[in-house]
């Protein structure tokens, strides 16, 4: 293995209008992909696309520094799928891919689906809070082999403690969201996991940040890894963006003006780093008679699922949810994206508030600050580059408090906390995850 400090470095590449797209029938992919890719409705590849593709059909192992909603779940599936499918093999694992919540194993599995619809490939979802029924799908799957087994960690582990998995074929292991996998817990299971692989593979690690335990780790799974910085993505120019300076009893009063008499507002996130607040968020609501549900890794996964289901179909018009839904889930035509809570970081902030205006779309963020969390949502604007418009709440609340970006939250011992939040280069300080995320999801 060697250092990442002796791969070649590609050059940062940063959104700009006047860049030239480059198309998908020009990265060499099958014409049986190409073809699901149109029918996917796709033609330009994205910058991590078109960086990545290369690198992996040509067989090196790569570390990719990429946020979600870049593309990066077809940077590494598309060319996995273009070898797997040139030279088919019959019941066996060829490709695994590593993600750290269930919701986004159930999304990249569906973005697998719709990849190999004319290809023959065959994938699989692998993840905690199932049936007796799946347990068996998958252990018979992970036994006598699926082309592609999409999985979280922790679940991952109690098929491989079993005895019956054989990953003796794969040739592709991939990591996604590497970061948030060990935010959550998960470095000795990841470890594990690769010591089950041959040797002689290919693997893909891709992480919204670059810190140095993701270093330490690719030196340890990866082989000569060529690596792409992709420049941390800011929020999307058709997201107005604004902060409210609240009190912490100001919000629940603030929310129900916010979203009352605003029938364009058709879909409506509101993102907590509580769980316990899901439930006090989504109550407050009902009681105002508003079309609200939640989300957290509280609920049982069917109700997840049916949560999510209704959320898309436009059944319900509000989901209020910890950051689960922050990262890997794709709805669309999301309105308006309210933070609750201030989010931990800078890329926390990112990934909640890329929800809205997507694909070219328009939508509104909005943030709620209390005296506690201005501190920490000032280093957020230094690390994006922006200052956010900041209001306070409507008089009928009372006043909010003055914008004071010199305060930081008092730690239980008394003072000051020490440090900040984790930055883009992933440089630790004293804030904890307030995500709601737990190792064995």
């Amino acid at each position: 293995m060697l250092s990442l400090k002796n791969s070649k470095r590609f050059p940062t590449y940063r959104y700009y209008d006047h860049l030239c797209k480059m198309k998908f029938t020009d990265l060499g992919l099958a014409d049986e992909l190409i073809e699901a890719i149109g029918y996917m409705g796709f033609n330009d590849a994205t910058p991590i696309q078109e960086q990545a593709i290369p690198i992996i059909m040509a067989g090196k192992d790569i570390i990719a520094c990429a946020q979600t909603g870049t593309g990066k779940t077809a940077a590494f599936i598309l060319p996995t799928l273009h070898k797997l499918f040139l030279e088919k093999k019959n019941d066996i694992t060829r490709a695994l891919v590593i993600c750290p919540t269930r919701e986004l194993a159930i999304q990249i599995e569906k973005q697998i689906q719709g990849f190999t619809y004319f290809l023959g490939l065959h994938s699989i979802a692998v993840y905690g809070g199932g049936s007796g029924d799946a347990w068996i799908q998958e252990k018979e799957a992970l036994s006598t082999g699926a082309d592609i087994i999409v999985s979280t960690p922790g679940k991952l582990i109690s098929h491989l403690n079993m005895g019956y998995v054989d990953f003796s074929n794969v040739e592709f292991f991939i990591l996604d969201e590497a970061d948030r996998m060990l935010d959550m817990g998960f470095h000795a299971d990841i470890e594990k996991i690769a010591s089950f692989l041959p040797k002689n593979r290919q693997t893909l690690m891709f992480s919204a940040t670059m810190p140095s335990k993701i270093r330490e780790l690719a030196q340890k799974i990866l082989k000569d890894p060529e690596e792409i910085n992709i420049a941390m993505s800011k929020p999307a120019e058709g997201v107005l963006q604004a902060v409210y300076l609240v009190h912490e009893n100001q919000k629940l009063g603030l929310i129900a003006r916010l979203i009352k008499d605003k029938p364009n507002y058709q879909r409506i996130i509101i993102f907590t780093s509580r769980k316990k607040k899901v439930n006090d968020i989504v109550r407050a609501l009902k009681s105002e008679n508003f079309n609200v549900e939640g989300v957290s890794s509280d609920y049982e996964q069917l109700e997840r699922e049916a949560v999510l289901a209704n959320f898309k179909s436009k059944k319900t018009r509000i989901v209020v949810a910890t950051d689960v839904l922050s990262r890997g889930i794709d709805i669309k035509d999301i309105n308006l994206v309210i933070n609750f809570d201030t989010p931990s970081n800078a890329e926390d902030y990112v990934h909640r508030v890329g929800r809205t205006a997507r694909a070219d779309t328009t939508g509104v963020a909005i943030t709620f600050v209390n005296e506690d969390d201005m501190g920490d949502f000032h280093d957020i604007e230094r690390l994006i580059g922006s200052e956010i418009m900041k209001l306070m709440p409507p008089e009928e609340l009372g006043p909010g408090p003055e914008w004071n970006p010199n305060k930081r939250r008092k730690s239980k011992f008394g003072g000051r906390k020490k440090g900040g939040n984790k930055n883009s280069q992933g440089k630790s300080g004293g804030k904890k995850s307030r995500s709601g995320y737990q190792k064995r999801d």
